[in-house]
């Protein structure tokens, strides 16, 4: 009986011993048991709070980013300003910005032009001092600046030459008119003493003007009238320079 009893606590010994291997190796209790499901969920949960948390922080640097350039973009357009700003200070304005500048220029080339006869009013008067003389004025009827290049081309009646410039009269600048300005030249008609040759009385006359280089094309002539008697020339004919002083087109 004892022998038996014994060989029966060896058998439940090796039974529980088995029994205690099998659980260790991995195919019972981990099987049946809820902490690998528990650890997946935490994974799930860490991985899915990782991406989150990660778009939430983009999210706001992305939206503080977009804030920031904007704040500093309105910084500037009150002071140094950028591209996109208002303008910097009064006459200028930027790319994008509004324009601030109130003045206009009268200084660009859009907005002044040559004098000629289709924007001025031209007078010829014969003058009785200084003797043989007869001043030219010329004055601006238009909107624009304009200016009076080199000296008049003159030409009475028919005549086929044309009367040289004293270039003592050469002024330091261009003559410009303003609108309602006038400008002038004076002519000297004859020698005093006699001298000249050719004398001759003429009753038209025509006024050419030159362009911005010599004896190139200024645009349309003008005809200003001669008195009924005519005006006596001879081939001492002699202009000044265009002249923005009266007196200075007749100091010679």
């Amino acid at each position: 009986m004892r022998i038996r009893r014994t060989r029966h606590l060896l058998a439940v010994t090796a039974l529980t011993a088995l029994a205690l291997t099998a659980c260790q190796n991995g195919t019972g209790v981990q099987d049946e048991g809820a902490s690998q499901p528990a650890s997946d969920s935490s994974t799930a949960t860490a991985q899915q709070t990782g991406p989150g948390a990660a778009s939430g922080s983009a999210a706001g640097s992305a939206t503080g980013a977009d804030t920031k350039p904007a704040g500093t973009s309105s910084d500037l357009a009150d002071g140094t300003s950028g591209s996109t700003g208002k303008g910097i200070g009064k006459g200028t304005a930027t790319s994008t910005g509004k324009s601030t500048g109130k003045g206009t220029g009268t200084g660009g080339t859009a907005s002044r032009v040559l004098c000629n006869g289709s924007n001025t009013k031209v007078t010829a008067q014969p003058l009785a001092r200084p003797l043989n003389h007869m001043l030219i004025t010329v004055t601006n009827t238009g909107s624009k600046l304009c200016d009076l290049t080199y000296w008049p081309v003159l030409r009475f009646d028919e005549m086929q030459w044309a009367p040289q410039a004293a270039e003592e009269t050469q002024p330091q600048a261009v003559t410009s008119l303003a609108p309602g300005e006038s400008g002038y030249a004076g002519v000297l008609l004859s020698a005093a003493d006699g001298s000249g040759d050719g004398g001759t009385t003429a009753k038209k006359l025509a006024v050419a003007f030159q362009g911005y280089t010599p004896n190139s094309d200024g645009g349309a002539s003008a005809m200003p009238s001669l008195p009924a008697k005519g005006v006596y020339y001879d081939s001492s004919l002699t202009v000044t320079y265009w002249q923005q002083d009266r007196d200075d087109a007749l100091s010679w």
